[in-house]
């Protein structure tokens, strides 16, 4: 075997610790080689086996009656949505690599959480993202926007599959360091699951799809170090995708899945051949043995370990039943695709890696990988001292505002809650046919479950400040939101996917952070009947400002999926006719915590998280749920960011149709309008149903009120005028890209 000397040196300047370089010398009983040192580097990273986050991970609920797939089970998690038909859906962050290289990092983002759809047998049908960025004052960050928009936009749009939700947020903490979060959902016969698994001593293992080149190299080990003013050095570890080449492979995957000729499958994602071969024979049991002069190459010269761990894009490995490679080969020559034989599994667990008859690499395939042998650690956890400091915020602190109306409209033009047209507009929502809101604006996206009476129901939703001020209520928050945004269509939430992005582990307060999120999330999920199905980690996540280096804000976001059983039932946000009776359903509250309102207008970051009642939400959910059933109300929407204000300008906008409403005398007016307490919801019903509206809602254990009513487009506020929908409408579609033009 090649034997090229290695030490604890190189094994730390692959991001290896001493006692870690003393487990593989135990593990493979001598001192591992430069390509296996490689192996280890990439698949004990953070980024392949969770080794800092799998403890609480396992902590997440993860068991439900619609789930077919749990979390790590299979590429993504697979739910039952009745009709003989099954959902698989996951988020996955692409952050590092868009830090250094916007487009392409966004571009194979989105093809990589295709990928882990199709591998499964599943036929995408709907994509959606959350992307947070720095300040829109910096040239930075609107490199990083533009570059990761067009990125997904030019990728999506080319392989086929519309963008049915998302969200855009803006903070100085993500200037340097963007997060970019991308989320696939996919349709199939629950019957037709493909598993990412290796058996069958002697069934020949393929490896398909595009040739093998230098890009992507060590990427894991990229996304598990810290980003700095250096990191455009690693442009290297940034892949380049090619979407009309997925898309073939798309339909070959598919075609091939009906042959029954698959044993299993496997997208190559991070860590690439390694990943697969390790992952999968894990999985199954046995080993394999692979040559690596077979492996079709796109570049000369490359090492062993280069190809082992090369992040090229639209690749999948495939094991077949021995006897049935023809098959195989004549489903990829159709489509043009490379599909060539690299090896074939072994009863052993043990991975062989050989090139031109010289043993290259001998790894135990269990010792790789997650509940295998790699490390498992219980990171330091400390509270930080801002936590307390946030909590001593007083609203009495805040001088009561009388320029309400000035308020509005700045809100309405604030980047964090003015429309993000110059986003979507980029992306194809209508290919496919499938996507139910593009005229019929809703709380989530719908998809059409065509041949069926239902929908799937999605959303992406975290609002990281919350997070912050608090990680446990913050991210209940988060899970609530998006079941507030299922509901809010007629739907009903069915179970998440999440995409964990922090700052670096080995700090004990971002830890603390990462902790809290998974308690939060685990509670919320147990009352909402939302088990998780998977998602994945991205810690290291950091922004300097000025000469400090901060972590960004804790974003543990929330990919919820819910289903619409009967069509009909889909409920939108907007406003359906003038004299409609507006209704808030929740109760309001004299806080203004956390509020972008607080922030934007007063300049006070530091305040705890809007006033939250799990339970109190979770009846509220369910009233909503019986409200669109029994067809008593005409549009809902849910109150988040800038507030009742801004969700009552939101629902008047599709048809511009204006509001006048009286604020609570017992509230501040500030709070009643921006403020940003959680549990409620704004409803119209028509009055020939408010009667009926109002028996029902007595007898509910939720508190509710009237508000006032909807006009023809004026904005009336205590008799007060605040303008004319359709004339703010202007100012909401157009302020972001006016902030890209300065």
């Amino acid at each position: 075997m090649s034997q090229t000397k290695v030490d604890l040196n190189l094994a730390e300047k692959l991001g290896l610790d001493a006692s870690e370089f003393e487990m593989i010398r135990k593990i493979l009983g001598r001192d591992p080689n430069f390509t296996e040192l490689s192996i280890f580097s990439v698949m004990w990273s953070e980024h392949a086996s969770y080794k800092n986050s799998i403890k609480w991970l396992k902590t997440l609920p993860r068991e439900g009656e619609h789930i077919l797939a749990e979390a790590g089970e299979e590429n993504a998690g697979l739910v039952d949505i009745g009709n003989g038909l099954a959902c698989a859906f996951k988020i996955e962050s692409h952050n590092h690599p868009c830090a250094v290289e916007p487009y392409q990092g966004a571009a194979t983002g989105v093809g990589g959480i295709n990928r882990d759809i199709f591998t499964m047998g599943a036929r995408p049908v709907a994509q959606l993202n959350s992307l947070r960025f720095g300040t829109l004052d910096q040239e930075r960050t609107k490199w990083h926007l533009k570059g990761v928009v067009k990125g997904i936009g030019d990728y999506g749009n080319s392989f086929g599959v519309p963008v049915v939700g998302g969200e855009v947020y803006f903070h100085k903490s993500y200037n340097t360091n963007p997060l970019v979060n991308a989320m696939s959902v996919g349709l199939m016969r629950k019957d037709d699951m493909i598993s990412a698994i290796a058996k069958g001593v002697g069934n020949p293992v393929f490896i398909v799809g595009s040739r093998t080149g230098k890009d992507g190299i060590h990427g894991a080990t990229f996304a598990s170090a810290d980003i700095t003013e250096n990191s455009a050095d690693d442009l290297p570890s940034v892949q380049v995708g090619d979407p009309f080449q997925e898309k073939l492979l798309l339909e070959a995957s598919l075609e091939l899945n009906k042959t029954e000729a698959i044993v299993g499958m496997q997208d190559m994602g991070a860590a690439g051949i390694i990943c697969s071969t390790s992952e999968m024979s894990e999985k199954g049991g046995h080993g394999m043995k692979i040559y690596l002069e077979k492996v079709p190459l796109r570049q000369k010269n490359m090492e062993p370990w280069e190809i082992l761990l090369s992040e090229s894009q639209e690749r999948m490995l495939v094991v077949a039943e021995k006897g049935r490679e023809k098959e195989v080969e004549e489903v990829f020559e159709k489509w043009d695709l490379n599909c060539v034989i690299i090896g074939e599994v072994i009863e052993e667990d043990r991975l062989y890696f050989y090139r031109d008859g010289e043993l290259y690499a001998d790894v135990p395939a269990s010792s790789l990988v997650l509940g295998g042998g790699a490390p498992v650690y219980e990171r330091e956890i400390k509270e930080p001292a801002y936590y307390k400091e946030f909590k001593e915020f007083n609203i009495d602190s805040v001088k009561e505002p009388k320029n309400l109306k000035e308020i509005a409209w700045s809100l309405i033009e604030n980047p964090n809650i003015a429309s993000k047209h110059w986003v979507y507009e980029q992306y194809d929502s209508m290919v496919g046919t499938g996507n139910m809101t593009t005229n019929f604006p809703s709380d989530a996206g719908l998809v059409n479950v065509k041949g069926t009476r239902s929908a799937l129901a999605l959303t992406v939703d975290c609002n990281s400040r919350y997070v912050m001020a608090d990680p446990d209520i913050g991210t209940q928050i988060a899970v609530s939101e998006a079941s507030r945004n299922i509901i809010c269509t007629g739907g009903d939430p069915l179970a998440i996917t999440n995409c964990l992005n922090f700052g670096n582990p080995y700090n004990p307060e971002v830890f603390w952070q990462f902790a809290g999120a998974i308690k939060g999330m685990s509670k919320a999920c147990k009352k909402f009947g939302t088990p998780v199905t998977g998602g994945n980690v991205s810690f290291y996540n950091q922004t300097s400002i000025g000469d400090v280096v901060v972590p960004v804000f804790p974003t543990p976001t929330i990919g919820m999926l819910g289903l619409l059983k009967e069509k009909n039932n889909q409920m939108s946000m907007a406003f359906k006719s003038k004299g409609s009776m507006i209704y808030l359903i929740g109760q309001s509250r004299n806080d203004i915590a956390s509020s972008e309102y607080l922030v934007s207008w007063h300049g006070i970051e530091k305040s705890p998280v809007p006033y939250f009642d799990l339970e109190e939400e979770y009846k509220m959910h369910c009233v909503v749920r019986d409200l669109i059933g029994f067809s008593l109300v005409m549009s809902a929407h849910d109150i988040s960011e800038g507030g009742l204000f801004v969700s009552l300008f939101e629902s008047g906008m599709p048809k511009c149709l204006g509001f006048d409403i009286t604020t609570d005398a017992e509230i501040r007016s500030d709070a009643f309008l921006f403020g940003e307490s959680q549990g409620r919801v704004v409803a119209t019903v028509t009055p020939t149903r408010e009667t009926e509206f109002i028996d029902f809602m007595l007898k509910q254990d939720v508190p509710f009120s009237a508000l006032g009513h909807v006009t023809k487009g004026e904005i009336r506020i205590d008799d007060l005028s605040y303008g004319f929908v359709c004339d703010m409408k202007k100012a909401y579609l157009g302020s972001l890209e006016k902030h890209l033009e300065e």
